[in-house]
């Protein structure tokens, strides 16, 4: 539940950096590349603080974790670039 929970969390917060992209975009045609750079870097540092607290404070081994970190950070990552590139 908790990675699902994760993956909405970072769909929503993907939504929000675009669309703040989108409304910045008539005065600074780069800002959707900003916005997009800003969410990965973003979401990669929530992704990896939740792999510390899985690792430090659940008990869970590395090796357990980097798979969950992949999917958490991957898949909102991929939607965002996909976005980028095709969408907007």
């Amino acid at each position: 539940m908790r990675t699902a929970l994760f993956l909405l969390a970072g769909l929503l917060l993907l939504f929000a950096f675009m669309l703040l992209g989108r409304l910045f975009s008539a005065n600074y045609p780069s800002a959707v590349g900003w916005a997009t750079v800003a969410f990965l870097a973003l979401w990669l540092g929530v992704t990896g603080a939740n792999m510390w607290v899985g690792v430090v404070k659940a008990g869970y081994s590395t090796r357990e974790e980097l798979p969950i970190l992949l999917l958490l950070f991957g898949v909102p990552a991929l939607i965002a670039i996909g976005l980028k590139w095709k969408v907007l």
